[in-house]
């Protein structure tokens, strides 16, 4: 009786445990983990039946697992910077352990994998993106003249123009993307907000930092970059507004400007035919209240 009873408690004990898998999404990544002689699996297809297969066995006995994204070029790394071998699987699961705190992951809710990639990747490219900008602005420094710190200045002058951008944004749900040019890619960022009755706007707090994050990264380093807001509201056509980052602000582009923007193919600068049900417009005036930056670097 003791002896199950000791097993059974064992078994909750196992419930009580998160766990992490980290996932090789694609077949580059695959066949870069094929050089350790204790990764087993010789086709991509079936360790990702294998995985989904596990993901669903520790579902129906009740643990909670996490997907991270496993990069094979960052667990070289990491075993190099740590001093351990790469090859046993003891270190691949000491790497994931490290994701599970520090990488993106997402919960495994019962979908079949191929659903649960791509919100996935699109975390990992979130991360990136603020992990990227907070570097740049960090990377700034201060103000050779006054001493301000010029990324802090750039991060609070972005606040408030995102602010005023949605202060005078027409009624409805806002779609605003802001991309700013680096090297060796564009920084992209995107944020959703829609208006409550009281005139606030509903964001999700995650999105509008990393947001704020690029575009101050724009201000901070004064690289060529730009921001559209598309408006959707009931009963009338969508409005699409965009700006372009000059100096320490944002400079409104024209209606005309703005239709270019939406109608010229971005990798082949043909022109594609605009969508029906959309005005391009000027945006309105942002005015100039508020914290500006005095920093000319």
């Amino acid at each position: 009786m003791a002896h199950t009873d000791h097993r059974t408690m064992r078994r909750v004990l196992r419930q009580e445990i998160a766990g992490t898998i980290g996932l090789l999404t694609d077949e580059h990544d695959f066949r870069a983990m094929r050089r350790y002689r204790s990764f087993t699996f010789d086709d991509h297809v079936t360790y990702l039946e294998q995985v989904e297969a596990l993901l669903k066995t520790r579902a129906a006995q009740g643990s909670h697992t996490s997907v991270a994204l496993f990069a094979p070029e960052e667990y070289a790394a990491y075993c190099a910077d740590n001093g351990i071998d790469p090859d046993p699987p003891a270190s691949r699961a000491r790497f994931t352990a490290e994701l599970a705190t520090t990488g993106a992951t997402v919960p495994y809710d019962g979908r079949p994998l191929a659903e649960l990639v791509p919100p996935l990747v699109d975390e990992a490219v979130r991360q990136a993106t603020w992990e990227y900008a907070s570097h740049l602005l960090a990377r700034v420094g201060p103000c050779a003249t006054c001493g301000e710190d010029i990324g802090h200045a750039a991060f609070t002058r972005a606040a408030h123009l995102l602010a005023r951008i949605l202060d005078t944004a027409p009624p409805g749900r806002h779609h605003l993307v802001c991309s700013v040019s680096t090297t060796p890619e564009t920084l992209l960022a995107v944020l959703h907000a829609e208006e409550e009755a009281d005139g606030s706007h509903r964001i999700d707090e995650t999105e509008a930092l990393e947001f704020t994050a690029v575009l101050a990264a724009g201000l901070a380093t004064h690289r060529p970059g730009g921001l559209v807001m598309r408006t959707t509201a009931p009963g009338v056509p969508d409005q699409v507004y965009g700006w372009r980052l000059r100096g320490d602000g944002l400079e409104p582009l024209t209606a005309g400007e703005v239709f270019d923007a939406y109608c010229t193919d971005v990798d082949s600068g043909d022109l594609v035919a605009p969508e029906s049900g959309v005005d391009y417009r000027t945006p309105p005036d942002l005015g100039e209240a508020g914290p500006t930056s005095r920093h000319r670097h």
